[in-house]
């Protein structure tokens, strides 16, 4: 891979933009404005690259797009105007940030009455007009994937798999936990191009998940769930692999792995337009939770885009159904205490008109040597 991340097309950007304000015009709203700078990239073009400062898009509903940064001459492709404003005195930072915004844009939402935020829009600096919270609504308008966004999750992937290959170079008995993640993040790294806009999430040894802490070493007999979100100017994709400490997994930890990726083979059948999710969830739960003493404790998986967890979600507390566009994490898992750690196994799909293409294709192995 490049090292270059694939650019969003301004057409795909101004053809979101007019899904947006399809919304906004039904909804009776005179506009929308959001802080998130992976939303911000989705709609423009523009990528805000400083993570340390806001920037903001105003999508007027019968009117511009209007880019708010602190940047000179910025590449905002299917922005209609870049409205500057100043975030420093002689370089130090100024301590209200996005009232900083908020001096340039109000007075250019002066003449709305109600517009949609999302929820790192801080409304109550925004004056004279009224605020409704889309972010959910926003969700959903977005979730079908357009090409280029399509290509920028796949290079995101592209990243994670190589983090996955740098881990597999170092994972044995007494590495810590923050040695491997810090290889991983600096491999991810590299394959971007550039600073990652999102990395997390669970570098723990011998438990299902949580933050990697440089007083925990990997013993030997454990699994390593590595769960890994890689994100690049917004994009991120969400990939989970499970490996044996010391390249020996038992008897009960292999017939656990072999259950699951049977179990998300089968389950692959439900990625196609309009199957259910909750009735994914329940096949995956039935098939899994209580196989062997074992315990399926969390969701089936969910889409990915510009947030962690996107909709659909393959959980049964929501009742959504799978759409051409959507691009799924699909992550089944076993735990129980003597397989030490759990394993879990996540792949990333891109559900289409006839069903899916997969887009993750490190392999599942618990073993893995060679890439």
């Amino acid at each position: 891979m490049s090292g270059i991340p694939p650019v969003l097309d301004p057409v795909s950007c101004r053809l979101r933009q007019e899904t947006l304000r399809n919304y906004l015009s039904e909804k009776g709203l005179d506009g929308a404005i959001f802080f998130n700078r992976h939303y911000v990239y989705c709609l423009s073009g523009y990528w805000h690259e400083q993570p340390l400062t806001p920037t903001a898009i105003l999508i007027e509903t019968d009117g511009d797009s209007l880019i708010f940064t602190h940047q000179e001459n910025p590449n905002a492709p299917a922005a209609d105007e870049v409205v500057h404003y100043s975030p420093n005195h002689l370089f130090t930072l100024k301590p209200n940030l996005s009232g900083c915004i908020a001096e340039v844009l109000n007075p250019r939402i002066s003449g709305l009455s109600k517009i949609g935020t999302d929820e790192q829009t801080p409304a109550a600096m925004l004056s004279g007009v009224e605020s409704i919270d889309i972010t959910e609504d926003y969700q959903y308008l977005r979730r079908r994937k357009y090409s280029d966004e399509v290509a920028a999750l796949e290079f995101t992937i592209q990243c994670a798999e190589r983090a996955y290959a740098a881990a597999l170079q170092l994972i044995e008995p007494n590495i810590e936990e923050v040695e491997l993640m810090a290889a991983m993040q600096e491999e991810a790294t590299f394959a971007a191009g550039e600073l990652l806009s999102g990395w997390g999430q669970d570098f723990q040894c011998g438990v299902p998940g949580g933050f990697a802490m440089r007083s925990k070493k990997a013993k030997a007999g454990e699994l390593y769930i590595l769960d890994v979100g890689v994100g690049v100017r917004g994009y991120r994709s969400d990939l989970c692999r499970t490996f044996a400490v010391d390249g020996s997994p038992t008897s009960a930890q292999q017939n656990a792995h072999a259950k699951i990726v049977e179990v998300m083979k089968a389950g692959e059948a439900y990625l196609k337009p309009n199957k259910s999710c909750r009735e994914m969830y329940d096949f995956v739960h039935g098939s899994l939770d209580g196989w062997e003493g074992c315990a399926f404790i969390h969701h089936a998986g969910h889409g990915i885009g510009l947030d962690a967890h996107e909709v659909p979600r393959i959980n049964p507390a929501w009742d959504d159904t799978f759409s051409t566009g959507d691009v799924i994490a699909f992550e089944p898992g076993l735990y129980r205490e003597d397989l030490y750690g759990g394993i879990r196994l996540e792949n990333n799909y891109l559900i289409t008109d006839s069903g899916f293409r997969q887009l993750s294709h490190f392999p599942l192995d618990l073993t893995v040597t060679e890439t």
